[in-house]
């Protein structure tokens, strides 16, 4: 508990929310998108308020809660990052907002409520209404369905709460009313769209068009039927100010509709990661490039960090630290050997989440199109103009090679690719070799894997083209 003198001085804002868990978010959207295209645009939205509230965090002291329900708070900050979640207590919305008015209030001078469904609710709104409480009982924001997108308050008032019709066109005219009664004096706020039923859907269209007008960061994710994947990466990547762009390759499962879905610009592109990669470069138009795998989720917070990256004008290229989704101590080793080659030789791998300026990667006229080894040959030639620098911050990459492989076997691949690719070997065969001892049925043992693989790169080697064109000759 806070002094008084410091109640007086605080504010607090709640942001209520629920995970985006399919079937239970935004169920009135469902017979329009779906149950996993409802949950994918609560989470976009739940995102793109919590920017705003950041923002407003950045220009005042204040408080900022996010009260959810569904989920648990480990996966709330899987989801929306590091914050502090506080679960709804049980009972109606109206007992649940009493509820969290009752605590930020014990603490703080005001306190206001918001949801994540109103687009157009912004910093200067929220700002608006913290001013507002300095001299006013209550403030509202009303929605113009009849309900309000925001509350708040001074002290607690459980009366506004108690017994309210919720769900229907007349809770703002209810909460006035009583308001009136009770003689508090009110501030209103203007009246604003919130996202509820089909049809209010292209209200949050115009809102993403605005949003994504000039993005500043570009993530560039090449797919090859990944539907099992693409839908989690892209949430994850999503934010203001930032554009998805899926470069299929030819899938023939649903990897395009769930990326659709899920708020990615999907493009086609010819089959190769490094073609697919270079056609969503081209189509980006941030000015920061991420390449992310499909089977790989960035950090929480990857966006302020690749900010401060890129600030730096002696850096050329950046890279996440590699953690992958499997217990084992074998992969943790290899996670830390990942780190030193990525320290060390300022080598990091495309797994990893490579990601420069835009400006640079024209400058070094793209990926090669080569379809082995195009991470590594950018990542060579980036060195040149500067700095390479990989993060502490790590990405969650998805374990499925090495368990399909064997992950002693698959790094031993890993590491002949490289030596040969340093060694002139052509990438093309360097790439028909891998796809061919990577994919046996029967695995030897790690020693034997090790044995075969050694021989076999040395084998392959003799006769091997040695070069192959440069991009700015293709």
């Amino acid at each position: 508990m806070l002094l008084d003198t410091d109640r007086s001085s605080k504010e607090c804002l709640a942001v209520f929310a629920r995970f985006p868990e399919p079937g239970r978010a935004k169920t009135r959207l469902i017979p329009a998108l779906g149950s996993e295209g409802a949950a994918q645009l609560h989470a976009q939205m739940t995102r793109h308020t919590l920017s705003h509230v950041d923002e407003l965090a950045g220009s005042r002291s204040i408080s900022i809660e996010v009260w959810f329900t569904g989920g648990s708070a480990e996966q709330m900050r899987a989801e929306f990052g590091e914050r502090l979640y506080r679960p709804q207590p049980e009972g109606d919305l109206g007992d649940r907002m009493a509820a969290a008015f009752e605590g930020m209030l014990a603490v703080a001078r005001s306190a206001a409520i918001i949801g994540t469904d109103c687009p157009a609710l912004d910093a200067t709104i929220l700002a608006e209404a913290l001013d507002a409480l300095q001299n006013h009982d209550l403030v509202i924001g009303p929605a113009s369905d009849g309900g309000y997108y925001l509350i708040g308050l001074r002290r607690p008032i459980p009366e506004l709460f108690d017994r309210m019709p919720w769900g229907t066109s007349e809770v703002r005219a209810e909460t006035l009313t009583r308001a009136d009664r009770l003689r508090l004096s009110v501030h209103l706020l203007p009246v604003l769209d919130d996202i509820d039923e089909p049809g209010d859907l292209p209200a949050w269209e115009a809102a993403r068009s605005r949003i994504g007008a000039r993005p500043e960061v570009s993530i560039v994710i090449p797919t090859l039927d990944e539907e099992e994947r693409i839908g989690v990466t892209i949430r994850r990547a999503l934010r203001p100010g930032v554009e998805v762009l899926v470069a299929d390759g030819g899938s023939s499962d649903a990897t395009r509709e769930i990326a659709s879905a899920a708020g990615a610009r999907v493009i086609d592109a010819p089959r190769g990661r490094g073609t697919q990669l270079d056609a969503g470069a081209v189509a980006a138009h941030g000015s920061i490039l991420i390449f992310l795998h499909a089977d790989t989720i960035l950090p929480a917070d990857y966006l302020d960090v690749v900010r401060r990256t890129m600030a730096d004008a002696s850096v050329a290229l950046g890279a996440f630290r590699l953690r992958i989704d499997r217990p084992g101590r074998l992969l943790r080793l290899l996670e830390a050997a990942v780190g030193l080659r990525s320290s060390w030789l300022g080598l990091p791998y495309g797994d990893q989440a490579l990601f420069l300026r835009a400006e640079t990667y024209r400058h070094l006229h793209g990926f090669a199109a080569i379809p082995l080894m195009e991470d590594v040959d950018l990542v060579v030639r980036a060195r040149t103009l500067g700095t390479i620098q990989v993060l502490p911050e790590a990405v969650i990459t998805s374990g499925r090679r090495w368990e399909e492989a064997g992950a002693l076997r698959m790094t031993a691949i890993n590491l002949a690719c490289l030596t040969g690719h340093f060694l002139g070997v052509s990438p093309a065969r360097l790439a028909a070799w891998r796809d061919r001892v990577s994919h046996r049925r029967n695995r030897p043992s790690h020693s034997e894997s090790l044995k075969r693989v050694t021989l076999d790169v040395v084998r392959s080697s003799d006769g091997f083209e040695t070069t192959y064109p440069h991009p700015c000759e293709r």
